[in-house]
């Protein structure tokens, strides 16, 4: 086993790059089929179904907890009432059957089938090995369901388990600066990396008044000036949750070693570019800043 440190930029770089591919399904036509067939038909029930589904029929508590920067008024319209409708379990097939979908969709079935999707789903996969369950629900959650057969589906459910596992370090992180949910989805908003607004509150729940209140507040702090841009010092606390989030989610990188990660960058980069030259997500997801 790898135990090497390696730069933290490169766990970043090669997280980002799975995430991107991960996160396909949560924009995809499939999966609203799936759950719909299910007769869950409106999108916040489906988000909160799939991605909670791996901790059980948890109510709106635990579902606000783990999710962080969802409003819990919206959280609570439709948990635990999903659960009435549909077990933990169909959902999480349903899942699955509406990643392979979109996978083959958008990357193509000889990717899905080459050489290189299963190197990848391999390296993901040790990488994995170096995840810890302490403090991290959701990556533990996930780390509990079993790994699918198929090559392209296996890569999925690394980087599902990559993802949780540096999300709920990154709250801690967030914690610890001192920032709640919605401060979070500003400042993050505000680097140019996260989400634009108008998707903030279509997905997350916020009001565009909740929203100035929390940039208020922020620039109380002095965190962003009176235009919304992050000032010198709501830059440096976000490059500094950024370096914990790092040093958090250290230990998959490390375990894999700096050559399997500049192999599982290159390999789960390229799958990224492909899906989202293929229309992915929407255009208008993130900040333009």
């Amino acid at each position: 086993m790898t135990t090497a440190a390696i730069d933290a930029r490169a766990g970043r770089r090669c997280h980002n790059a799975l995430n991107s591919l991960h996160s396909t399904h949560y924009f995809s036509p499939d999966l609203g089929r799936e759950l719909g067939a299910l007769g869950i038909t409106e999108a916040p029930a489906v988000n909160f179904a799939v991605r909670a589904a791996a901790l059980g029929p948890v109510g709106a508590g635990t579902v606000t907890a783990a999710f962080y920067n969802y409003k819990h008024g919206l959280v609570a319209r439709h948990v635990p009432a999903v659960w009435e409708k549909v077990t933990p379990e169909q959902v999480l097939a349903a899942r699955l059957r509406a990643v392979d979908a979109t996978l083959r969709r958008l990357l193509g079935e000889e990717a899905v089938a080459s050489p290189e999707m299963a190197e990848a789903a391999e390296l993901a996969l040790r990488a994995a090995e170096g995840c810890s369950r302490g403090a991290r629900p959701l990556y533990a959650a996930h780390a509990d369901l079993p790994v699918p057969d198929a090559p392209h589906l296996a890569l999925w459910h690394a980087a599902t388990l990559l993802r949780e596992h540096r999300g709920d370090g990154h709250l801690a992180a967030l914690l610890t600066a001192g920032l709640d949910g919605l401060e979070a989805l500003v400042t993050h908003t505000a680097t140019g990396r996260g989400l634009a607004p108008k998707w903030v509150f279509t997905t997350r729940g916020w009001t565009r008044e909740e929203w100035d209140a929390a940039a208020g507040r922020l620039r109380g702090r002095g965190l962003v000036d009176a235009a919304g841009e992050l000032t010198e010092e709501g830059t440096a606390l976000r490059e500094g949750i950024e370096r914990e989030t790092d040093r958090l989610d250290a230990g998959p990188y490390a375990h894999l070693g700096a050559d399997g990660v500049a192999r599982l960058t290159e390999l789960g980069s390229a799958f990224a570019r492909t899906a989202i030259g293929a229309g992915a997500f929407p255009a208008d997801l993130f900040s333009k800043r």
